[in-house]
């Protein structure tokens, strides 16, 4: 049912659609606390899903083929953002198994033991052996007593705490962050995130790599030298690691006007990228932005509901 519609909704040609879905984490197991994170056995019901009503393509092709009016029926690309272990070993084996391919975009800061900011805000809340958090002195008001005993109370937490300090600049998020850490009391992992060689492993199992700054920032609250470092030299990073041309780019949150601004989308033209994706819903098709790509995911676990959300994206072509 769903590939004749979609065949419909997205036809071969220059009326082709492309959709683009955007993952961050595939766990091994499901995560009490975030029990919407993707996890093993969702992930492989999604990638046979897909596998079975799309043309999952890579997305430097299938960003030329949007771009010279080419796309197949169906055109399909699979990403993931900030570059977690668990891409590696849970994502890359299940993708592999559906012979999907996969664009890894990667905070090059975070690589080799790194945690970004959100993380170490996680996993202080989920593996403190504290009752309650006093952070109003870190956070002020309405932060006097933040409970953390129950798994309810961890998940409200971490948003609460999440909420209050994401926009903030760089340099006082990663202190207010230590500082919370801190007062958590917890010994907190250093691998969550991918390797140097876990990237160049999976760049050699057939996925592809692009670029996501260094460090994650907002790029709308950066000034223009700051926000050409982040992106520059996650691309020079990259291109070294890998012995090859980067011309893909994600923008950290991606959400267009608030995250990042058209000084950030003329900076990565100039930096020489070919495509980049934001997080803004809907499918492309002729006439998009190629460095304002449209992406989503739909949440649903049943096959019918994700497959009538991704014909609901299909239909808000960008």
């Amino acid at each position: 049912m769903y590939k004749n519609l979609f065949s419909l909704l997205s036809p071969a040609g220059s009326g082709g659609r492309l959709s683009i879905l955007i993952f961050h984490r595939v766990l091994p197991l499901a995560d009490a606390i975030f029990p919407s994170e993707m996890d093993a056995t969702r992930f492989d019901a999604v990638c046979q899903w897909l596998a079975a009503w799309y043309k999952v393509l890579p997305l430097d092709e299938a960003v030329a083929r949007l771009k010279a009016g080419t796309l197949p029926q169906r055109a399909c690309a699979i990403t993931f953002d900030d570059g977690y272990a668990d891409n590696r070993h849970v994502a890359m084996p299940i993708l592999q198994r559906h012979g999907l391919p996969a664009t890894f975009f990667i905070a090059t800061g975070f690589l080799n033991g790194g945690r970004m900011w959100n993380d170490t805000v996680i996993e202080s809340v989920r593996l403190s052996p504290l009752p309650a958090l006093a952070l109003q002195e870190v956070l002020g008001a309405g932060f006097e007593s933040v409970a953390i005993a129950t798994t309810e109370d961890k998940r409200s937490a971490i948003d609460a705490i999440i909420g209050r300090i994401k926009y903030l600049p760089v340099q006082e998020r990663a202190a207010l962050v230590d500082r919370i850490a801190e007062r958590a009391g917890a010994v907190l992992p250093s691998d969550l995130m991918m390797t140097s060689a876990e990237v160049r492993e999976m760049r050699q199992g057939g996925m592809q790599i692009g670029a996501h700054t260094v460090s994650h920032p907002i790029l709308a609250r950066l000034d223009a030298q700051q926000a050409r470092a982040e992106i520059g030299a996650s691309k020079e990073f990259l291109e070294g690691l890998l012995g090859e041309r980067v011309g893909l780019f994600a923008y950290p949150n991606g959400k267009p006007k608030t995250d990042y601004a058209d000084e950030s989308v003329a900076l990565v033209r100039a930096l020489g990228f070919d495509a980049a994706v934001s997080t803004a819903w809907g499918a492309a098709r002729s006439g998009t932005d190629l460095f304002q790509i449209p992406r989503f995911t739909p949440w649903d676990r049943t096959k019918f509901r994700f497959g009538a959300r991704m014909a609901g994206n299909l239909l808000r072509a960008a």
